[in-house]
């Protein structure tokens, strides 16, 4: 039981890791929390599952049809994210405007967006077709779900290739640069607006991975990227706008609410998970790595 709980967690946690870095990334660029990447997940979820029930009709692969869900759901959150940078952050952007007014419009898209699904879809719940015919696989001596180490495992993809975006190319460099100033790229020579809009277009396409899992976890709803929350929490626990803090606080916050969820339910376990969050925060409020990014001038 403990090593399933243990595996359960870090699956769930690696989801929800994607949700973290997407909010590290943009809070260290634009330094605000961008909630607006909740509607981008609800959005993504939906295209996937639309996706998934057209593409299986001409694919009889699974996991061709699984890689051809998951390409769709992240390029169309890469494109929603870069519409929602050109409508709701660049004019707020270049008339310097005050970080809560970036937190507002962030907050306002993604209840656009959550509200456009539910016109579109209504209020019914969807569940993802199964990708593969076998449920579970053996290891460490208990039976772990298929789904759960394809989670996994395209989620620390998912991040490495995150990395080496952002260490080893230069519209990587650029956008680590914008992190300390976002206007100081053009001595660069690089355009400033396209290093944001390709920050925000990174966190779309991880945020759409997410939704996928997510959708494929749990079941579809117009309200699923409320579940942004927990990549928030999980920001905040390893530290907002480090990157390596993020992920290791979205796999210790998965593993406390697979832990919680088996010892309170299901029901209690948000709130024990908020509750240690805080007595955490009182005694490091930087965060596991220790790191806060610097307000907004």
């Amino acid at each position: 039981m403990l090593v399933q709980n243990i595996l359960n967690g870090i699956s769930l946690g690696s989801v929800y890791a994607l949700i973290a870095v997407g909010f590290a990334l943009i809070f260290n660029v634009l330094k605000f929390s961008n909630f607006s990447q909740g509607g981008v997940m609800t959005v993504t979820a939906y295209v996937g599952y639309v996706a998934s029930r057209y593409l299986s009709e001409h694919l009889d692969s699974s996991l061709v049809l699984f890689s051809a869900v998951l390409a769709a759901a992240a390029l169309s959150g890469a494109l929603i994210a870069a519409a929602v940078e050109r409508l709701a952050f660049r004019r707020l952007r270049r008339t310097k405007s005050e970080p809560v007014y970036y937190f507002i419009s962030s907050i306002t898209m993604g209840i656009l967006l959550e509200n456009l699904i539910t016109i579109y879809a209504s209020s019914n719940f969807y569940s993802y077709p199964r990708f593969f015919t076998t449920s579970t696989v053996p290891l460490f001596g208990v039976n772990v779900a298929v789904t759960d180490m394809m989670m996994f495992g395209l989620s620390i993809t998912a991040l490495l290739v995150l990395l080496f975006i952002l260490y080893r190319t230069k519209i990587g460099l650029g956008i680590r640069a914008a992190c300390f100033d976002v206007n100081t790229v053009q001595l660069m020579g690089m355009n400033p607006d396209f290093l944001v809009t390709m920050a925000l277009m990174i966190s779309g396409a991880l945020g759409g991975v997410s939704g996928v899992f997510l959708g494929m976890n749990y079941t579809l709803y117009p309200q699923l990227g409320q579940m942004v929350v927990k990549g928030f929490v999980a920001s905040v626990l390893g530290g907002l706008g480090s990157i390596h803090g993020a992920v290791i606080g979205a796999v210790l916050l998965g593993v406390l609410e697979i832990f919680f969820i088996s010892w309170v339910g299901a029901g209690w376990a948000p709130v024990f998970i908020f509750v240690v969050m805080l007595a955490f925060l009182l005694v490091r409020p930087r965060g596991i790595a220790g790191v806060i990014v610097q307000e907004k001038a």
